[in-house]
């Protein structure tokens, strides 16, 4: 009697986060514990950049006016340590850093951060379903989340710091905002709530702009018939990309004399970079094979030198297998294939950049197109075994938690 109760308590708690509350709740709870295995809870790391820059921002210069005792990878342009990475996390951590300085954790800001993220997806689960875009049940959206939380390569993002794993969870905020704005928001309102958010993404990791292309195509598609007011709305949701992408290449000019110079040239890249770079540049299809190996081919057990290169999307999270399914048993609807175009959009410029994303476990580039992809995931999942699918969520958190656990060694 007491085993049956304790097993019905625990398949409550877990049929419970597709509860946006409860599955941030969750999220903060594991990430933080996990965290304190690689170190005190609120450390710093020695790349927290985008604290510096925040700072510097509220100096009122563009340069850091604080140099980190480690530079590897800021730019150095003129005397000056710059970052190349788009500024919009430093803004937003502006308050923080004006109250805690710079040695305000990144470590600690991660873990909230992508808890976050996973009461967005929560969020997002519910609203396609009450938009009937994707017919899931609540215990399957709650599975989900669970994958998603523990099972792919944010839960390695969430964990460490640093501030490219900063910038990519960032990108998913705005993205997975942007896609419940467009679905929950209507009217004038939704087109510049949206457009804004997507702006905010690009300003982070640029190339995000091509994952709005489906929040783009549902605003239109849902305000039709409501034209001409429409052709308003248009130029209001497009209002703040313009702006904002105009004020991001003024931000360039006015560091690098060139508005589409992000600073790259200047960066104090890896040596192991070095060479391919001189040769090849930031972006060339020579890069193509090894990324496209590194992201969806290479297995990285057992660990090896290799491992750290990254590792492949479907093996380590076999649960986006059922991407596939969704988009053979959905090929009619028009949502699916624009979430299928959002994805290979936004890889393109990841396939052809120097670099698979280096001294990480898992694709973690592909957490930049994970929204849409989750998404078609789920339109696959519904029909499915609810014992298969445990089965392979529990792979991909049982695969994901040993990288974690190699991640903290190669950490210490």
């Amino acid at each position: 009697m007491m085993v049956s109760k304790i097993k019905s308590f625990f398949t409550y708690l877990f049929l419970s986060l597709e509860n946006p509350l409860f599955a941030f709740l969750f999220a903060l709870s594991a990430y933080f514990l996990l965290s304190i295995l690689g170190g005190k809870p609120f450390r710093v790391r020695d790349t927290a950049y985008f604290n510096y820059l925040a700072d510097a921002f509220l100096h009122g210069q563009l340069y850091l006016r604080l140099i980190p005792e480690y530079t590897r990878d800021l730019s150095f342009f003129k005397e000056h340590y710059y970052l190349y990475w788009p500024p919009m996390p430093a803004v937003v951590l502006m308050p923080f850093v004006a109250m805690f300085g710079i040695d305000f954790s990144d470590v600690f800001f991660n873990v909230i951060l992508a808890s976050m993220n996973v009461a967005v997806l929560a969020t997002l689960f519910r609203a396609v379903e009450r938009a009937a875009l994707i017919r899931i049940t609540a215990n399957y959206r709650a599975m989900l989340v669970f994958f998603f939380a523990l099972g792919t390569v944010h839960v390695i993002l969430a964990l460490f710091g640093k501030v490219w794993f900063t910038a990519q969870l960032f990108g998913f905020l705005f993205i997975g905002l942007a896609y419940l704005a467009a679905i929950e928001l209507k009217g004038i309102f939704s087109f510049f709530v949206t457009g804004m958010l997507i702006a905010s993404a690009a300003l982070t990791r640029n190339h995000l702009l091509f994952t709005g292309i489906w929040p783009a195509y549902y605003l239109l598609a849902k305000n039709w018939r409501d034209r001409p007011r429409l052709y308003l709305y248009i130029i209001v949701g497009l209002s703040p990309v313009v702006v904002m992408g105009l004020l991001f290449l003024d931000y360039n000019f006015i560091r690098f004399n060139s508005p589409f110079e992000l600073g790259l040239r200047y960066h104090r890249m890896a040596l192991v970079f070095l060479d391919d770079y001189r040769k090849y540049g930031a972006f060339n299809l020579h890069y193509l094979p090894t990324n496209f190996y590194y992201q969806y081919f290479h297995y990285p057990f057992p660990v090896n030198k290799e491992t750290l290169m990254g590792g492949s999307l479907f093996l380590l999270s076999p649960v986006f297998f059922y991407a596939f399914v969704g988009m053979i048993r959905e090929y009619r609807n028009p949502n699916i294939w624009l979430w299928t175009i959002s994805i290979l959009a936004t890889s393109i410029p990841i396939l052809l950049l120097m670099g698979t994303g280096w001294k990480q476990f898992g694709p973690r580039y592909t957490l930049d197109f994970t929204i849409p992809l989750l998404l078609l995931t789920a339109s696959g999942v519904q029909q499915t075994s609810k014992l298969l699918l445990i089965c392979l969520i529990a792979i991909s958190v049982l695969q994901y938690i040993l990288g974690f656990l190699f991640y903290v060694r190669f950490q210490l």
